[in-house]
């Protein structure tokens, strides 16, 4: 079995899981390294950014090369290797879960205990649920569900496709980094920076792909393209803007707008000012459309690393 057929099944395999399992309920590999980057916070914070960097080199590269030593002891091996890759895979995807979350706070909603969904909002971002009324919370979670369908899956899926196994490890590893430290908090504003910047570059290939797929899985392709094309740029965040956008156009739904996070106020650019008010059914339209993407964004990603094996064999062959 070649190393393409070894990620494809690995990762078909390790998606399936998290479809059918969900997240591990407990022993988290996710959970334990947030706890081992938490400890080396602990030991290295100070107000500066050198030493922000040096907390995002030592957690980051620490759990690549852990990655790398696994994945080489189990070369010899196609078997465990696919193995290795399901597992990793399993763990560092959350699609089902994420899902799981966002229902229940619409499920709340549909039943008028706003208070419900309220205290339930936290699982899925770090927004002050107290602000926000029925309609807000609806659209804070059609926009986490869109975020986080490129940072919970299909970003690891494209690094996995790239790298392997350190390539899913990396991935997560830095996109943990960047919700631990990454925020503009007062302790986080210098020493965050180098996590937040990298979570940047390694999450810019997974959000474009995120934002093609909702175009191309959506109700609107076209609404899609247009959203992504007026809107993404406007947004704050490099990464979120393309998804937020498109899935937005392809849900024909407005996202953005004014927001708050632990009392700070933030006033953002509309996506898809063409579009209606989010309704609370939109939820589970949002999650469906999660889904579509994340199972299109295996076969790409598949598909992709076997396009760029066979490219490189016959540049190969010619040069030889």
């Amino acid at each position: 079995m070649c190393a393409d057929r070894v990620f494809a099944s690995g990762a078909a395999a390790g998606l399936l899981a998290d479809l059918l399992l969900g997240d591990p309920r407990r022993g988290h590999p996710v959970a334990a390294f947030g706890r081992a980057a938490g400890a080396v916070e602990r030991a290295l914070w100070h107000d500066h950014r050198g030493w922000g960097a040096l907390h995002t080199a030592v957690c980051a590269g620490g759990a690549v090369c852990l990655a790398v030593a696994a994945e080489r002891s189990l070369r010899s091996s196609p078997v465990a290797s696919a193995l290795l890759t399901a597992a990793t895979t399993w763990a560092v995807v959350g699609g089902t879960s994420l899902g799981r979350e966002a229902r229940a706070v619409g499920g709340a909603l549909a039943a008028g205990d706003i208070e419900a969904a309220r205290e339930r909002l936290p699982h899925l971002c770090g927004r002050d649920p107290q602000a926000l009324d029925a309609d807000g919370i609806a659209r804070a979670v059609v926009e986490s569900v869109a975020e986080n369908t490129s940072d919970a899956v299909v970003g690891a899926l494209v690094w996995g496709a790239v790298a392997g196994v350190p390539g899913l490890v990396g991935f997560r590893a830095v996109n943990t980094l960047d919700a631990m430290v990454g925020h503009k908090s007062a302790r986080h504003r210098r020493y965050g920076w180098a996590s937040a910047r990298l979570d940047d570059v390694v999450g810019w290939p997974g959000a474009r792909l995120t934002a093609v797929l909702a175009a191309v899985a959506g109700g609107d392709p076209r609404g899609a393209a247009a959203a992504w094309r007026a809107d993404a740029a406007r947004h704050p965040s490099p990464n979120a803007g393309p998804v937020e956008a498109s899935f937005a156009g392809a849900l024909g739904v407005r996202l953005g707008g004014t927001l708050s996070y632990a009392g700070r106020v933030e006033h953002r650019p509309v996506l898809n000012g063409p579009g209606r008010a989010v309704r609370v059914g939109d939820i589970e339209r949002a999650v469906r459309l999660s889904r579509r993407v994340s199972l299109l964004a295996l076969g790409a990603s598949a598909a992709g690393r076997l396009l760029a094996t066979s490219v490189l064999s016959k540049a190969k062959g010619r040069t030889s």
